[in-house]
């Protein structure tokens, strides 16, 4: 698959998005034991199940940071992507949304790269930064253990994806867990924010990591986006592709969310739904099963 990166025009990029009745039961919280770092917690899990309860297609897709990292009340607001659900219950698969520790319903302490002082926001200290992404990654690598025992979950047909710091752990999970994953999908993805001067630094050492996943991995930024401006993100991606990954990158225009765009499945689902068939992937609404 060539490399590039697309300005996306408005006639390529019409989709319906409707769910079909009983595709998929009524989303639920679910809390799920895992132990990390020795540490016996429940992680709340944003769940929509199959309807029929058959092992499916599943993507599994993480969470982002809360901002600027200085209102501990955001710590515990409820997680969800429902339009991104909706998404792909339309196509047959089953969606889990896990929230790592501290964060959602999630027990533990949420401790994702702060500076020594909490209210003074995250790290921008690439020591302190790291180690944070370092336990969003063993979160993850518990909360994907514990998905993929689940007797909905098609485990050879699992694709990771995420939001802002949940699309760079994404990558960087696939690179060191590329036997658990066939497929890996970024939106507007980045560890530290550009007003960070080590931001670069930071975001390209864990984009890096995910350069060891073999397979296609697809990246969704959307311009005027606050925290990953467009030439932030193409840096990014560059590091990734010469560390030997492979993917490709697409701008969506400012208009469609910026930081935000996975609200807008009417502009990136034609390239989701390509990405998707290129796996070999359920791609089409109302399609629930393809082996």
């Amino acid at each position: 698959m060539p490399q590039t990166s697309h300005r996306l025009g408005a006639a390529a990029l019409l989709l319906a998005l409707a769910v079909p009745a009983g595709s998929a039961r009524a989303q639920e919280s679910r809390m799920v034991p895992v132990t990390v770092d020795g540490e016996h917690v429940r992680l709340e899990m944003r769940v929509y199940e199959p309807a029929n309860g058959a092992p499916a297609p599943t993507l599994v897709f993480n969470h982002g940071s809360t901002g600027w990292g200085t209102d501990p009340a955001s710590f515990t607001r409820p997680l969800d992507f429902p339009e991104v659900a909706r998404f792909f219950v339309a196509r047959g698969w089953a969606v889990v949304i896990p929230a790592r520790r501290g964060r959602g319903g999630s027990e533990g302490r949420y401790d994702e790269g702060f500076w020594p002082n909490r209210a003074l926001d995250y790290a921008c200290d690439p020591a302190l930064s790291v180690a944070g992404a370092d336990r969003a990654l063993r979160d993850i690598e518990a909360a994907m253990d514990a998905i993929v025992a689940m007797p909905f979950v098609d485990r050879a047909r699992v694709v990771i994806g995420g939001q802002s710091r949940g699309g760079v752990l994404s990558v960087a999970y696939a690179g060191g867990h590329a036997p658990q994953v066939r497929g890996v999908i970024n939106f507007v993805g980045g560890w530290n924010g550009s007003r960070c001067q080590h931001a670069e630094t930071i975001n390209q050492s864990l984009f890096v990591r995910g350069a060891r996943y073999p397979g296609e991995t697809l990246w969704l930024y959307g311009d005027d986006d606050a925290f990953y401006p467009l030439s932030h993100g193409r840096a990014n991606f560059a590091a990734f592709q010469n560390a030997g990954g492979r993917g490709s990158f697409h701008e969506l225009p400012p208009e469609f969310g910026g930081h935000y765009i996975w609200r807008r499945p009417d502009r990136w689902g034609p390239l989701v739904e390509s990405y998707l068939k290129q796996l070999g992937r359920p791609s089409a609404a109302n399609q629930t099963s393809a082996r």
